[in-house]
């Protein structure tokens, strides 16, 4: 059945206002992220703005306009699942909402940098920055940002006036897959953690400690990588001597598969002699010779979360700075167990 568009011509906002059945200021206001649009029209909004493959001519809205409608995002260790996800989630939030992303991905982050990245992105004409940079090594400043608003899920920046804060615990995370363990048998459950550095890697390890002081078990030291896999593989070797490890929490999907990996090496099996745990629920996890148990997340919310109250300071509004609930599941696989009786002593 057709949607009444004219023949030769593409998708304007008439067709979504029509397909709705709501009107165009309606559309408008859902697609620049207005408050007071009731959940289900919303959301049908959206669905048809997917479905008819409708997207707002920017260039025309930025000449009359005088706006870009371009953010900007800046992003570190992108080639990692957790950052290049983020990207993606907010990339898809931004369009359906009328705007485009332009992305500076950071090696590494140091003043200079971080500089140059920002300049970069003015130059680019961004109305507001989205930072996806653990946030005690953002050095900057509202004279640094020529006042373009900012949001960000990894914590309060210092010296910057127009921000929006986001706040998404992943403890959450951390406390599901420690309790996983111990409700499986284990009497206390180690852990490779992230860099410091990162608030994402600090929470997930506060879980995990808050877990097991809970139950009155012991806290053995935390093991630090860097995110890779290469980091799980050499602290798994150094886990493999240990008898006393039988169970294991790594703060992400890449840590524990490398961590399986150095465990495979030196003969332990999985999950007889140790259990193991990631995070992220990264596509391969489920394929690996010992499916991976893992703590799955939606990222898509807190992008969305992120996005709207961006859009709402760039376009004058008031944001609501609430903490955001996203849902954290644990996904049981092959990869933890009980785990083996002790051996009885002489009768």
């Amino acid at each position: 059945m057709g949607t009444g568009r004219g023949a030769g011509r593409g998708v304007v906002m008439v067709d979504v206002a029509r397909t709705v059945g709501v009107s165009q200021k309606t559309v408008s206001r859902v697609i620049n992220g207005a408050p007071h649009v009731r959940p289900e029209i919303r959301a049908r909004v959206l669905a048809a703005i997917e479905e008819l493959g409708y997207r707002p001519n920017v260039a025309a809205r930025a000449l009359v306009m005088q706006r870009t409608h371009v953010i900007g995002v800046l992003a570190v260790a992108t080639s990692l699942f957790g950052p290049a996800s983020r990207v993606f989630s907010l990339e898809h939030a931004a369009r359906q909402r009328g705007y485009e992303l332009a992305l500076a991905s950071l090696p590494e982050v140091s003043p200079d940098e971080l500089r140059r990245a920002i300049h970069g992105l003015l130059a680019r004409g961004v109305e507001g920055i989205v930072f996806e940079v653990p946030n005690h090594l953002i050095e900057v400043d509202d004279a640094l940002l020529g006042g373009v608003p900012v949001a960000t899920s990894v914590g309060q920046i210092p010296h910057v006036a127009r921000q929006a804060v986001i706040d998404s615990s992943q403890a959450e995370g951390g406390r599901l897959a420690t309790q996983h363990l111990l409700d499986l048998g284990h009497q206390t459950v180690w852990h490779l953690a992230g860099p410091p550095e990162w608030d994402a890697a600090r929470e997930r390890c506060e879980g995990w400690a808050s877990t097991l002081a809970k139950a009155g078990r012991q806290r053995p030291p935390v093991l630090y990588g860097d995110w890779s896999a290469r980091s799980g593989y050499q602290l798994g070797r150094q886990l493999a001597e240990r008898d006393d490890a039988t169970a294991v929490f790594a703060a992400n999907d890449h840590q524990a598969m490398g961590l399986m990996c150095a465990l495979a090496e030196a003969g332990r099996s999985i999950p007889g002699d140790v259990s193991v745990v990631g995070f992220d629920d990264v596509p391969e996890a489920e394929f690996q010779m010992v499916p991976l148990t893992t703590i799955r997340t939606d990222e898509a919310i807190i992008s969305h979360a992120v996005l709207s109250t961006l859009v709402a300071l760039i376009e004058g509004r008031e944001p609501a700075l609430e903490q955001v609930e996203v849902h954290r599941e644990l996904v049981v696989r092959r990869s933890s167990g009980p785990p083996r009786p002790t051996p009885s002593g002489p009768p």
